[in-house]
């Protein structure tokens, strides 16, 4: 595209472009990448907007194909009002002259990249007959991830579990899934993910059977947790040391050792005990969002 004005692109453009078939490969790469130190991103700075309880947070990358930031905001509130609790923005600009390239809706690309990575995830970690997924929330991440770990694996069953026992009705009846209690849910589960909003943990080490993988998506704060000790003292793979210690509850208050960096397992650097019980702590990162940018930004413009 040779207009110098950047390409601005909307929730409804983006997902025209945006496939997760090919969103997986690249979030494989980008982790690849950012622990292979090819990857210059500081840990996500986040601005608390109190009241009402908000977070501004600012997460710029530098990768051997993109330069960009990520505005990235959470209001809880918002679910009361019937709007996204998380809404972003990606700014996106041509490392080689510092021009910009592009500005566009975040909220999507947020949401379909952590359940890529999810998939990469469950794809290296969780038994290779995985069978039955419990699903912990019923958000727009829990939505995601069924769509994305289906791809991973071929699941007979799937579990749900909500906070609010209609919202987790309504989701088992959209993706034909069957509702019950959260410790139900997980007990015979193969691979489990929690998507929710908790500041308390939800999820019991005790519950999980032998070989169990998990995708832990919430608690994104340092005083937040989704799951119990129990659950962090297995295999503990982590998409960032330096921001899984300074940002997940979950890690921080349990005093769980870090066994890997997701991008190292998917490397070949540290072998990913997939017959044990592992966990990994997604915390997201600005790498990610600009993969997947770019991804949509090369398909809007070849469409031009």
């Amino acid at each position: 595209m040779k207009s110098d004005e950047p390409l601005h692109l909307n929730e409804k453009q983006i997902r025209q472009h945006l496939r997760m078939e090919e969103l997986i490969p690249a979030m494989e790469k980008a982790l690849i990448d950012f622990s292979s130190a090819k990857v210059t991103q500081p840990v996500r700075s986040v601005i608390t907007v109190d009241p009402p309880g908000g977070f501004f947070g600012m997460m710029p990358a530098l990768t051997s194909e993109g330069l960009g930031i990520k505005i990235v905001t959470f209001y809880a509130t918002n679910a009361e009002r019937g709007i996204p609790t998380h809404m972003a923005t990606i700014f996106l600009v041509d490392p080689e002259t510092g021009r910009p390239l592009a500005v566009m809706d975040g909220r999507l690309i947020t949401e379909m990249r952590t359940a890529a990575v999810s998939s990469a995830a469950t794809k290296l970690l969780a038994p290779r007959d995985a069978k039955v997924l419990a699903i912990l929330g019923s958000g727009v991440q829990a939505r995601s991830h069924a769509e994305a770990l289906r791809i991973a694996r071929n699941f007979e069953e799937i579990h749900t579990w909500s906070p609010t026992p209609e919202h987790a009705e309504r989701f088992a009846r959209e993706i034909g899934a069957k509702a019950m209690s959260a410790e139900e849910a997980v007990r015979d589960a193969d691979v489990v993910v929690t998507a929710t909003n908790s500041k308390a943990a939800i999820l019991k080490g005790s519950w999980l059977k032998p070989g169990c993988h998990v995708n832990a998506i919430g608690a994104c704060r340092p005083d937040w947790r989704e799951l119990d000790d129990g659950a962090m003292q297995n295999v503990l793979f982590v998409d960032s040391r330096e921001a899984a210690m300074k940002e997940s509850g979950d890690v921080i208050l349990s005093g769980a050792k870090i066994y890997g960096e997701l991008g190292e397992a998917l490397a070949g650097k540290v072998p990913p005990r997939a017959s044990e019980k592992t966990i990994f702590k997604s915390l997201g990162m600005a790498v990610e969002d600009i993969a997947a940018a770019l991804l949509v930004y090369r398909s809007a413009t070849a469409a031009l």
